[in-house]
């Protein structure tokens, strides 16, 4: 990769991060100073900051001279702008500015993670030079953000029956119905992206190594992963599962998604290991 260029995508990586911090920073103060200017502002700083993060994944893309989608690095930082569009998107669609100061810190950490590793460009390993690249794992970063935001609500909705009627929390915090309808639409959108995900991967898998599935670690934690939340939007549609059990149900999901991601990567080598 050009030095150069190289050197760029560092600065716009870290500017991004600092605003990314600085986001979250001002939603606390948001819950802090109950001001609701302060959650505007802090919109537009996340805001900011995503768009130089898009700008750090264009110019690292220029210089590598493909996608940047094929390490620890690259994924990670992806999942961190994943998450930052969901979250921009669902803030301003459904009027939830308390929802920043849930998932501004999980953006934070996914972000802060990917700059604990190498950001070295490294040639593509024959497997995986293929035009299904690109859908695969874009799919995974949109359904991974989804579910991040689905977790936010969830805590949010778990948060709701303990606040006091009248207070900051209770004006801000949307009713358990909303929360509910919002985060059974986050679940949707993440499950069907991941639906996507799992079959270009069996289509690309099969193209580069003669088989659909081979029930790699992290391809086995992907389907468990679908499971959850199929079990989630089967008991919804079918049932009319809703309240408390689905919330944690939600929040457990995302965790099986952090496990499939950092975890198998951590503990359970296998193919899937570069990202």
């Amino acid at each position: 990769m050009n030095e150069q260029l190289l050197g760029i995508e560092n600065v716009l990586f870290t500017v991004a991060m600092l605003l990314y911090f600085a986001s979250m920073i001002g939603f606390f103060i948001f819950i802090a100073v109950k001001k609701k200017k302060a959650a505007s502002v802090s919109y537009i700083i996340m805001a900011a900051g995503f768009v130089l993060h898009t700008a750090a994944l264009v110019i690292r893309e220029i210089g590598a001279g493909r996608l940047p989608m094929t390490n620890r690095y690259e994924f990670a930082t992806c999942f961190a702008w994943g998450l930052a569009l969901v979250c921009l998107i669902f803030m301003r669609k459904y009027s939830v500015d308390i929802l920043g100061a849930f998932a501004a810190p999980v953006i934070f950490l996914v972000i802060g993670y990917a700059a604990m590793q190498s950001k070295d460009v490294h040639e593509l390993m024959p497997s995986l030079r293929s035009n299904w690249l690109g859908f695969h794992v874009s799919t995974a970063i949109i359904s991974y953000g989804a579910f991040g935001i689905s977790f936010a609500l969830a805590l949010m909705f778990l948060l709701r029956d303990r606040i006091s009627e009248g207070s900051f929390f209770d004006r801000h915090i949307p009713s358990k119905e909303k929360l509910d309808l919002i985060g059974y639409r986050a679940v949707a959108l993440g499950i069907l992206f991941l639906t996507f995900c799992i079959i270009s991967g069996a289509i690309w898998a099969e193209q580069a190594w003669g088989s659909y599935w081979s029930w790699d670690p992290k391809e086995t934690w992907s389907l468990i992963t679908w499971l959850i939340y199929a079990v989630y939007l089967h008991q919804r549609i079918r049932k009319g599962w809703k309240g408390k059990s689905a919330a944690i149900f939600a929040a457990v999901g995302f965790i099986c998604v952090l496990f499939t991601y950092v975890g198998v990567n951590t503990f359970l080598p296998g193919v899937h290991s570069y990202a």
